[in-house]
């Protein structure tokens, strides 16, 4: 073949080439770079769904971004969730007057929500509040069946019903990865035995360890070894707190100190401050460190009339009451607490939606402006943060 023939049948080719790009056939899709699905073992993407059994039963249909209905607890999965958190109460009792019977926050349902999320692909944060109703830093009421009993009768009490919840759950091939024994136990737990008076931690401590030892026990026997979370609420509070819980005379075996930070209760706000916290309690406990319960409100309006906890007051200057600032605010929470060397967040009851659901108060939501969905029970097509690349 000649030189020319050559030259004449390669620019035959080019000029095929740069026609066929022209065309609008569409380019071979590059994968986004940016998203990043994390392990708990690397970062903990954490999303408390303990109400979210009780708002199917009552009619509540979940959708995806693009509209699509679908599972909720598949719907976090996809959002980049790695473990969902569940709140267990012991016997409540008071729900008779409002369902007809016990049904949610109990053993059953809380089965339910650890199978579900397993079967979604996601490990799963038990939440022993011990306790028949919410257990906070202004309420830890004994349960009933358990009040007027000694410490010791107590602590073998929340030994053998720790012990007994996880052997039933092993039964049945659904051990939750980690373990919360309590719940914000600022003042301690099971008033009046284990709350703690002018500084004196002991019998809480106490508390703390026979439902540990639990754990350890079951783990013993068991493939899945549930990891041990103690739980504060605020950074202000959680200096002192572990002052007291390491200077209790009693050891307390635990592997992750949570910490609840919501801006409108916390004196620690700004993100430099925050990751200092961090780094403090790591250095003093020798543990990692979690925000185990955050929220942002997305919008000031209201579905109902159950009035709104998180306000645009509760919120750090420079963010508004936006889906797109709810998502920011997480992303840079979230760096912070990675900034101070922690190793996990988790959003307080995210899918907390508006519905005919009653509670103890009202009917519908107090949060429905923070959670991840609109009014219509969409998912925010703004919510990036679980998948974003942070600096580690």
């Amino acid at each position: 073949m000649s030189i020319q023939i050559k030259e004449m049948v390669l620019f035959y080719f080019v000029c095929t080439f740069i026609f066929l790009s022209c065309t609008g056939n569409p380019p071979e899709t590059v994968p986004e770079t940016n998203v990043t699905y994390y392990q708990d073992t690397q970062f903990v993407m954490g999303a408390d769904l303990s109400y979210v059994n009780a708002l199917s039963d009552a009619g509540v249909i979940y959708r995806d971004s693009n509209g699509v209905q679908k599972n909720p607890y598949t719907i976090f999965k996809d959002l980049g969730t790695n473990l969902v958190r569940v709140r267990k109460w012991h016997t409540p009792s008071w729900q008779t007057s409002l369902y007809g019977g016990i049904k949610y926050h109990e053993a059953q349902d809380v089965t339910k929500t650890i199978r579900e999320s397993k079967k979604a692909g996601m490990k799963v944060l038990l939440d022993l509040h011990y306790s028949d109703n919410w257990a906070d830093p202004h309420k830890q009421e004994t349960p009933k069946a358990w009040q007027g009993l000694t410490l010791s009768v107590l602590s073998d009490s929340v030994y053998q019903y720790t012990l007994n919840y996880l052997q039933y759950l092993s039964a049945q091939n659904l051990v939750p990865e980690y373990i919360q024994i309590g719940n914000e136990n600022n003042g301690g737990m099971c008033y009046p035995i284990g709350k703690i008076n002018n500084n004196q931690y002991k019998n809480f401590c106490m508390l703390l360890a026979a439902g540990s030892k639990a754990v350890r026990d079951f783990s013993a026997q068991s493939q899945i070894k549930p990891k041990i979370i103690i739980h504060v609420a605020q950074f202000q509070d959680a200096t002192w707190w572990t002052d007291g819980v390491l200077s209790s005379g009693v050891s307390v075996d635990y592997d992750i100190l949570g910490v609840s930070h919501y801006y409108k209760w916390s004196e620690v706000n700004e993100f430099s401050g925050i990751t200092a916290a961090v780094k403090n309690l790591i250095n003093k406990t020798k543990k990692d460190v979690w925000v185990v319960e955050t929220a942002f409100p997305w919008t000031t309006n209201s579905k109902d009339s159950y009035g709104n906890i998180l306000s645009a007051e509760n919120i750090p200057q420079g963010y508004t009451t936006t889906r797109e600032s709810q998502n920011k605010y997480l992303e840079d929470l979230t760096q912070a607490i990675i900034d101070g060397g922690g190793k996990g967040i988790i959003y307080w009851e995210p899918a907390w939606v508006s519905s005919s659901l009653k509670d103890q108060w009202n009917t519908g939501s107090s949060w429905e402006n923070a959670t991840f969905f609109d009014f219509q029970n969409k998912a925010h097509s703004s919510l990036k943060y679980m998948t974003k690349k942070y600096l580690f």
